[in-house]
């Protein structure tokens, strides 16, 4: 095998161990909130270090195999996603600590409400950094397609929170429920924003496969 082709399996290999650290970190998240496991916190900062040191590796890797072996056609798809991946992924990792610093205040405190929808969209958004990680890896453009379809059950669930926190608002003279509403619709909304890196993630697939932009709009043929 020659080295190109190695150093471009190493590249793969560690976008996919990238993604398996904000897998967990997204699973922490949960633990701390619903759980209201207090040690998550700190167990979601060293997946970031570990995340925010292979974005570096990573970006730095792509620069090298452009200028020193000027790839074309696939090649140059494959690194040029591999960089925008790289950069969602990290992304990700940022709403997860974001999502984290929230629970942190919340679990200070009693329930608000039980906690249904917003389980259900990490759930949602763990599968699809899960599936746009597996189509990235074994270039499979349906996989990728099918996470586009699921950002739309994210949405609907960001909706349902919303509107049930602002009716929570609505009701309350308490400022600190006010304040644990809006940490919880924050919460949502970085949730819903991992979504939305996986559903970016998926078009640089798709790019990748089919030399295709589907960006604006996001529509596409995968046949």
């Amino acid at each position: 095998m020659r080295h190109f082709e190695i150093e471009m399996n190493d590249l793969k290999s560690r976008l996919v161990d990238m993604a398996g650290l904000v897998q967990k970190m997204i699973k922490e998240t949960i633990a701390q909130l619903v759980e209201r496991k207090e040690k998550s916190a700190a167990i979601i900062l060293g997946f970031e270090k570990e995340v925010n040191i292979e974005e570096i590796v990573i970006d730095d890797t792509c620069l090298k195999l452009i200028a020193l072996n000027q790839p074309v056609g696939a090649d140059l798809r494959f690194i040029t996603s591999a960089m925008r991946i790289n950069s969602d992924l990290e992304r990700m990792a940022d709403e997860a600590v974001n999502i984290s610093e929230k629970a942190s205040d919340l679990i200070k405190y009693p329930e608000l409400k039980p906690l249904i929808d917003i389980p259900k969209m990490a759930d949602i958004v763990t599968q699809m950094v899960k599936d746009c990680i597996e189509a990235f890896n074994t270039s499979d453009a349906h996989l990728a397609k099918s996470v586009l379809e699921k950002d739309d059950e994210v949405d609907d669930l960001r909706d349902v929170v919303l509107k049930d926190l602002k009716e929570y608002m609505v009701k309350s003279s308490d400022p600190e429920t006010i304040q644990r509403a809006v940490d919880l619709i924050i919460i949502a909304r970085s949730f819903e924003r991992i979504g939305d890196h996986a559903t970016n993630i998926s078009e640089d697939v798709i790019f990748m496969v089919h030399g295709k932009d589907i960006r604006h709009p996001r529509t596409v043929n995968c046949k």
